[in-house]
């Protein structure tokens, strides 16, 4: 869970998970869901920040039923595809969801 100086301080990377969840359009409950895995998994260094930002908006995509290939998120997002493949099954895990067998 993440606190109220949580918001306040990733403000720029919420920004940028907004930003990225027009150019991908996804719909409101989407980008709020990649809102609230980024900030459950904020990393400490900012070079680590376009790939957590990248991964919780495929990973909120992937539950809420507005799913993007990886290579789009990854393009949108400007990290690589790679980047996001080995970084969603870790946060689907802990958000609780179930991850895929393949």
């Amino acid at each position: 869970m993440y606190r109220a100086s949580d918001h306040r301080a990733a403000a720029d990377a919420l920004a940028s998970i907004e930003a990225a969840a027009e150019d991908l359009d996804l719909d409101e409950e989407t980008a709020s869901r990649a809102a609230d895995l980024y900030l459950s998994h904020r990393p400490d260094a900012d070079r680590s920040k376009p790939a957590v930002i990248a991964t919780s908006l495929y990973v909120a995509g992937r539950t809420t039923g507005e799913t993007r290939s990886q290579q789009r998120v990854a393009e949108v997002c400007d990290v690589s595809r790679f980047t996001i493949q080995q970084r969603y099954r870790d946060m689907l895990a802990a958000a609780g969801f179930e991850t895929p067998g393949w």
